[in-house]
């Protein structure tokens, strides 16, 4: 009995490592105008939120995928996954990536150019992958 309440109490003083880098968290923060300043409790807190709705949201998308005998998961599978959670599908459905048309799955060499119907980013800003790239 006694192992078992050592065993339920041996994370509980250790931190949480959080697996995001919490210096791109604080940029994406201070992307916004009104934020000046970002308290380290704030930013762990956000940042251990965003860890956890990822999870979730690639829980979700993994098992859509084996709903479809699939075994990679794709964007297909990450779409219907928001759009069966309602409140995530409010936010983020709109920008998720469309599904490619039949007419483009077959130019494979298409794919390699950048694509011109993108929508340009506002004033002052850069689009998100931009931002998770690795700099030197």
């Amino acid at each position: 009995m006694a192992e078992a309440e050592e065993e339920n109490t041996i994370g509980v003083d250790e931190p949480h490592k959080l697996e995001i880098p919490t210096r791109r968290v604080k940029n994406i923060m201070k992307l916004d105008k009104d934020i000046n300043k970002v308290n380290s409790e704030a930013l762990f807190l956000i940042a251990s939120s965003a860890e956890l709705f990822l999870q979730s949201l690639a829980e979700k998308s993994a098992r859509v995928a084996l709903e479809k005998k699939k075994k990679t998961v794709r964007l297909e599978h990450l779409r219907v996954a928001v759009k069966r959670h309602r409140p995530t599908a409010d936010f983020l459905l709109d920008s998720l990536p469309l599904p490619p048309q039949p007419s483009e799955q077959n130019h494979t060499k298409d794919r390699a150019k950048p694509r011109a119907d993108k929508k340009p980013v506002p004033f002052a800003t850069r689009s998100i992958d931009a931002f998770f790239q690795k700099s030197t």
